[in-house]
């Protein structure tokens, strides 16, 4: 059963700014953090703070240990594999327009199609 908690601004302005480098949602990066928190209270093997360093580029993955590299590669694949809001909102402005909204493996500008399908 899904349960409210209030949390201070100042958490909530940290947790909307993690949830939007994550690209998770405000939940999801609650869920997150919790689950991370419980695993490093039990593991200690590493320092999540570095992990969030080297994904913002204020610290150089070659500085992380072996845990911490691995959990910095599974982070950034999942931030890697969705587009931002803002890029979601810059190609839907272009397809309105009917311009091009990006490039196929031969380097050619792609034009979307309208969908047809009824």
């Amino acid at each position: 059963m899904a349960q409210s908690v209030k949390l201070a601004d100042d958490i909530m302005t940290l947790v909307r700014r993690e949830a939007d480098l994550h690209s998770r949602s405000v939940a999801g990066q609650i869920t997150h953090w919790l689950k991370i928190g419980r695993a490093i209270e039990h593991s200690g093997s590493f320092d999540y703070t570095r992990i969030t360093a080297a994904l913002e580029g204020n610290l150089d993955t070659t500085q992380l240990g072996e845990d911490e590299d691995v959990a910095w590669l599974d982070a950034f694949t999942e931030k890697m594999g969705r587009a931002p809001e803002a890029e979601e909102s810059f190609f839907a402005r272009r397809q309105a327009l009917g311009r091009g909204v990006g490039l196929d493996a031969g380097g050619n500008l792609v034009y979307a199609k309208e969908d047809t399908a009824a």
